[in-house]
């Protein structure tokens, strides 16, 4: 039995697509009624992609230094405590892999934008 004949046939089919346009028109009457404001995808208060990027490279940074700091303190004999310094390296290691990798996909983003057709 084709997905036609389960929904009741051409009728069927066709009252589907009745409620489908509805919604749609529903829809665009609810965009109408907000105004243009709605349509805005950025909010005048939120913060910039480019600062976004900057505070996140300055948290990795900083657990970087944490990292190098119980490192350094963990070699001068100021901790015994290895599982401290190992979970602060592995902080730092995450950290800097995960911006790697954020910044191969938006190069990635962007050649592909650079490549397409005009």
């Amino acid at each position: 039995m084709s997905g036609i004949e389960a929904a009741g046939g051409a009728a069927g089919v066709l009252a589907l697509r009745q409620k489908i346009l509805e919604r749609s028109e529903a829809l665009q009457q609810a965009v109408a009624a907000a105004g243009p404001r709605a349509a805005a995808p950025a909010e005048a208060g939120a913060p910039a992609f480019g600062a976004l990027m900057r505070q996140a490279i300055e948290q990795v940074n900083a657990l970087q230094q944490q990292g190098s700091a119980a490192s350094a303190a963990y070699e001068r004999g100021q901790t015994q405590d290895i599982a401290s310094v190992m979970l602060a390296r592995q902080k730092a290691s995450l950290a800097f892999e995960a911006t790697v990798q954020a910044r191969n996909r938006l190069l990635s983003a962007y050649r592909d934008i650079m490549n397409m057709p005009v």
